[in-house]
């Protein structure tokens, strides 16, 4: 089967997900199949390998564990079952603090918290579909970064409801109510990273 042979009106699941084979990377979002980016570029990767360390040094010892993209997210409605799920994302970085959300596949629930970053092209997705994806679903943080602009925005759960915060920048520091003592440099984050064209 190949991408093009997908019938991009119909509601897939994740027992369909997991069957395909094609090259082009895919996320499913309400049984909705939306094509990712090509391979995230330079700017995106340093980012998110940066981010990544960061969270894995405040990790080390803990019970909480973070993981890259390509890793699944499974986000389940009523039932694990992989035929009733209709949501499969793959966030730039999560973290995880509870084990049994976790499995050889990957994640099959909320992680606590998902770090996005946009990519030229994909914005509206991220910004839209996923944040109402991930607030539905308890995500308690949603961290969303442009390396176009050079921000970074944190969501928190709050009741069942995202609230935002101001627009970080360089010269800022990003803190997060899930992992105490954890604090991101934004000046150091940005170093380095040349607006993207």
């Amino acid at each position: 089967m190949r991408f093009t042979d997908l019938d991009l009106n119909k509601t897939y699941t994740y027992a369909d997900y997991f069957k395909w084979k094609f090259e082009e990377r895919v996320e499913l979002i309400k049984g909705k199949v939306f094509r990712m980016s090509p391979a995230p570029n330079r700017v995106h990767q340093k980012l998110s390998g940066k981010i990544y360390l960061q969270l894995g040094r405040r990790l080390e010892g803990s019970q909480c564990e973070v993981y890259s993209a390509p890793f699944d997210v499974r986000i389940p409605r009523k039932s694990i079952n992989d035929k009733e799920i209709i949501t499969v994302l793959q966030p730039d970085v999560c973290v995880i603090c509870d084990a049994t959300k976790l499995d050889k596949r990957g994640c099959i629930g909320a992680p606590d918290i998902v770090v996005e970053i946009l990519s030229p092209g994909n914005n509206a997705k991220e910004m839209k579909n996923k944040y109402e994806v991930y607030e539905e679903a308890g995500v308690k943080e949603y961290w969303v970064v442009s390396p176009q602009d050079q921000w970074m925005q944190i969501h928190t759960l709050t009741g069942n409801k995202f609230v935002a915060s101001p627009y970080l920048v360089a010269g800022d520091t990003a803190t997060s109510s899930v992992l105490d003592g954890f604090s991101l440099d934004l000046t150091e984050l940005f170093k380095g990273i040349e607006p993207e064209e």
